[in-house]
Order: structure tokens, then sequence, then C-alpha cells
């Protein structure tokens, strides 16, 4: 099978269309995200968090997960050494 002028534009319109997408996705993400979670669709919870708005109790939860993974990676890295 030779690759001939049609392959190489549907590659190029293809890969300008995802493009193109993804730059809508990420300037709406919010917005669609939203729309999806009424959806019921379950998403991961956004990890762009505006530590400024946070109440204090949410800080200390954040803290504290923080405190975890850091502890959970320096056990596994003396536990690997």
């Amino acid at each position: 099978m030779n690759i001939t002028s049609q392959h190489i534009t549907g590659f190029v319109v293809g890969v300008g269309v995802a493009g193109l997408g993804f730059y809508l996705y990420k300037k709406n993400q919010h917005t669609v995200d939203e729309f999806l979670r009424r959806q019921g669709i379950q998403l991961p919870a956004l990890s762009d968090k505006d530590y400024a708005e946070m109440s204090l109790q949410e800080l200390v939860a954040e803290k504290e997960r923080l405190e975890d993974l850091i502890a959970e990676r320096e056990l596994s890295a003396t536990g690997a050494a």
C-alpha cells in the first residue's frame, strides 16, 4: 500500500481537528466537565485548586493528604534502596 497525497491530507486534517478540539475543551474545561457530571459521568476532581479561596479546613485536609503521599514515597524509596 502506497502512501498518497490523500493519506497525508487526511492525517493533517485529523491532527488539526484533534488539536482544535483539545484547545476548545481546555478553554471551556470547567463548563464541559460540569455538563458531563450532570449527565452522570464520573470525572476525577479538578487538580487546579485555588488555595487562596479554600477554607482552613480544606487546606488542612489537603496538607494531610500531601504529607501522606510524601511519607508513602519516602517509604517506598527507602524500601527499594
